[in-house]
């Protein structure tokens, strides 16, 4: 029998405190998914500029699927080796080198996601902080909650699980961008990748053309009303779809308390609950509308030969 009075206490709960952490994070990127694939809005401090801007960038998914599922899928992993290998304490020599890959692997990647935070998107995301934080504390956990019989082994296996997911994350990540063209001539509408200006988000780079003109003037005429927030990219995303000269005929109703030209008394009658969301004559029409879909929604029937789409709607 071990004499646990002289076992380190970290290698005594190094597992229990796995599994918790594990299933923190399990929690955390769960509530992410779910806001991500329903496109409920995130609860987030302040006016959410930060958090909402993150989930919606183009780091927030992986060939289509949210990067939060990904992580929710790692956290889960983590968990149930966790909670095995301490019901079946046979199985721990099996389970613990796949655990330290694994935790270098999400460590890797969860730094790699901070410096993007950090100098390119320039936002701060206290989710993904916690999540970077719980990664680096399994990782630490399983480096010292055990003795490791061949330090050398353990050293180059760092290396190389460090290596290998930092090329296949620069390689996925390099991946992203939209091509610039469709088959019809359409052009995808640019990437959101800075921080959205204070008051007044994203500038509308994308100029409109004699279609989304003529749509938006239809809507503005039917009385349609886009309600959205400056910090919201979704909404960026759609103004981009429309084009700056377009969306200037729009009737859009600013929710972000500290917007410009602020209306969120109107947008609570509303009863707006994600951003964007078209209305008309009480019917809410929730997330980005292409200008097919809203030509369709009003019964437009006039030119259709839009300029721009985006990729993935």
């Amino acid at each position: 029998m071990p004499n646990t009075a002289s076992t380190p206490w970290l290698h005594r709960w190094f597992r229990p405190l796995l599994g918790a952490i594990a299933l923190l994070g399990l929690g955390l990127t769960g509530y992410l998914s779910w806001i991500k694939l329903t496109g409920q809005t995130l609860l987030c401090p302040s006016s959410g500029e930060g958090c909402q801007a993150v989930l919606n960038s183009p780091y927030a998914t992986v060939f289509g699927v949210p990067l939060s599922v990904l992580g929710m899928a790692a956290y889960g992993v983590v968990a149930i080796a966790t909670i095995v290998s301490q019901l079946v304490p046979a199985l721990k020599s099996w389970t613990d080198p796949p655990l330290l890959w694994l935790t270098l692997g999400m460590a890797t990647v969860s730094t790699y996601l901070m410096g993007v935070l950090i100098w390119d998107l320039h936002l701060f995301c206290p989710y993904c902080l916690a999540s970077a934080i719980f990664s680096a504390t399994l990782l630490i956990l399983v480096l010292f909650g055990r003795t490791w019989d061949d330090l050398g082994q353990l050293i180059s296996t760092t290396v190389i699980v460090v290596l290998i997911t930092l090329v296949a994350t620069l390689g996925i990540f390099a991946q992203q961008t939209p091509p610039v063209v469709a088959s019809d001539g359409r052009m995808a509408i640019p990437t959101l990748k800075s921080r959205p200006k204070p008051k007044s988000g994203w500038e509308i780079i994308t100029q409109s053309g004699p279609a989304e003109m003529a749509l938006a003037e239809h809507l503005s005429r039917q009385g349609f009303k886009m309600y959205g927030a400056y910090w919201c990219p979704h909404c960026s995303e759609q103004k981009l779809l429309l084009g700056k000269q377009a969306f200037a005929k729009i009737n859009y109703v600013e929710c972000g308390k500290d917007g410009k030209n602020a209306q969120p008394e109107q947008c609570q009658a509303a009863g707006i609950q994600s951003f964007p969301t078209w209305e008309l004559d009480g019917e809410l029409y929730s997330g980005i509308q292409s200008p097919e879909a809203l030509a369709t929604l009003s019964d437009y029937e006039g030119n259709t030969t839009f300029k721009y789409f985006m990729p993935g709607l």
